[in-house]
């Protein structure tokens, strides 16, 4: 049986509408020019509607809206981070320490700049490079002097409460390690605590608005982020609140929360345009998020135009830190090392190719405010709370899952075609098990072939 009249006996008796027309010897030549001409549109419409099908599945399976119509929903309070800015008489008694009490003072500004590098080190390049550096001055190691002039958690805050209930502070407000230094953060899932523990701040109809209060103990940057979302050198600074010696601060937030749908898992990544926390492609933070991975993004750029990265990028080997050499080159590319830009445009920075989270926080600010405080202890307080209950959100909906997809390439297929998964069967059937099962019988026939 020769392949001509394997294909032959596959269309005359196939499933597949139409086909049996064009090779039925007992019709006239114009019928089957008729028919071919009805399968070849047929076929063509099947495989326009399908690509169709294909392309929506790309490009428009999710819908992303906003409810209003319900209001019950648990809403956990943001992340809040506090990271400390400055800290001159932490540095001075470090000082004294490493140096002695007669030690060249720009050696602290020195200090400084290491302990809270921001991408520059003015001071650092002028003292300890060139002909005659400074006497104290080191060239490497950065991360250990950061370290020893960096406050702990029992130095950075005192008092914390929770809808007017203390709590401790430093047992909950866990370290994090972030391109910015050493911070504590409460409710984030991205600190470097062994055992993670988050305190139950649910705002909902039953408990009202959620209200943090802390005293701070230094001068610090304090964040109002995602659980998943880390501090960063481009941070917005409307998540960000300075905060001085002896003021007293209050700020109002709102927060609409992202809410998926179950399927949304089950949709690539390309096609949702967003990446679950657990979804982790970095090696600076343990989940994904749009900030991590803009750190990520710095920490590249960093190693391919200085061959090194800052010495406080976390989760980085020690012998990926820049030393003094290191330190001047990321000194000298600050713009194109710290600026985020996109990708058609030609100025300096970092071109950072990052989708958002699928469950980050729209955080807004509502109303800030500060008064002075008068105290014999040189201390700040800030009071955040949410100015009222969320009155809608975001949701992510799925609108053509894989099922949508097969459902609707197998309509069209039945419909243009008339086929169906077992029309794709035969193909294999008739060009594999008939012809063997066809030569077996003749063998094995005496009278020949079977009629």
């Amino acid at each position: 049986m020769g392949f001509i009249d394997i294909i032959k006996d596959y269309l005359l008796n196939t499933s597949i509408h139409g086909v049996r027309f064009i090779v039925d010897d007992s019709y006239h030549i114009a019928e089957r020019i008729f028919w071919s001409i009805c399968v070849v549109i047929s076929w063509f419409g099947s495989a326009l509607l399908i690509d169709a099908s294909l392309e929506a599945f790309r490009t428009s399976a999710i819908s992303f809206v906003v409810e209003t119509n319900y209001r019950d929903w648990n809403t956990e309070f943001p992340s809040i981070v506090v990271c400390e800015m400055r800290n001159m008489e932490r540095i001075q008694v470090v000082a004294d320490e490493l140096w002695g009490e007669d030690h060249d003072f720009a050696m602290e500004e020195v200090l400084n700049e290491i302990a809270f590098f921001r991408g520059e080190s003015y001071h650092t390049v002028n003292e300890c490079t060139g002909d005659d550096p400074a006497e104290n001055c080191f060239s490497s190691n950065f991360s250990h002097f950061a370290r020893l002039v960096r406050s702990p958690c029992e130095r950075t805050l005192e008092e914390c409460y929770w809808n007017d209930q203390p709590f401790d502070c430093c047992k909950y407000f866990q370290p994090m390690e972030t391109e910015i230094g050493l911070c504590y953060a409460v409710n984030s899932v991205q600190t470097s605590a062994k055992v993670p523990l988050k305190i139950d701040m649910i705002s909902n109809k039953t408990t009202g608005p959620g209200r943090l209060k802390i005293t701070l103990l230094t001068e610090a940057y304090v964040f109002t982020l995602g659980e998943e979302d880390v501090p960063n050198l481009i941070t917005p600074k409307s998540e960000v609140l300075i905060i001085d010696a002896s003021v007293a601060y209050k700020r109002q937030i709102s927060i609409k929360n992202i809410a998926n749908d179950p399927e949304t898992k089950q949709v690539n990544v390309e096609q949702r345009k967003c990446r679950y926390p657990d979804e982790n492609n970095l090696n600076v933070h343990a989940y994904y998020s749009y900030s991590a991975c803009s750190v990520q993004c710095r920490k590249d750029k960093q190693l391919k135009t200085c061959n090194c990265t800052s010495h406080l990028m976390p989760n980085t080997d020690p012998s990926q830190k820049c030393n003094i050499t290191g330190l001047v080159c990321l000194n000298a590319h600050y713009e194109d090392l710290t600026v985020v830009i996109p990708r058609w445009s030609t100025g300096k920075g970092v071109v950072c190719d990052c989708l958002p989270s699928c469950t980050e926080l729209d955080i807004a600010v509502v109303h800030d405010s500060r008064e002075t405080l008068y105290t014999e202890k040189r201390l700040s307080t800030l009071d955040i709370e949410l100015s009222a209950l969320p009155t809608e959100r975001y949701k992510r909906n799925v609108v053509r899952g894989r099922l949508d997809l097969v459902v609707s390439v197998g309509g069209t297929t039945g419909l243009f075609v008339g086929a169906s998964l077992l029309s794709f069967v035969e193909i294999v059937y008739y060009f594999t098990i008939r012809p063997y099962g066809t030569t077996v019988a003749r063998k094995s026939s005496p009278t020949g072939p079977p009629k």
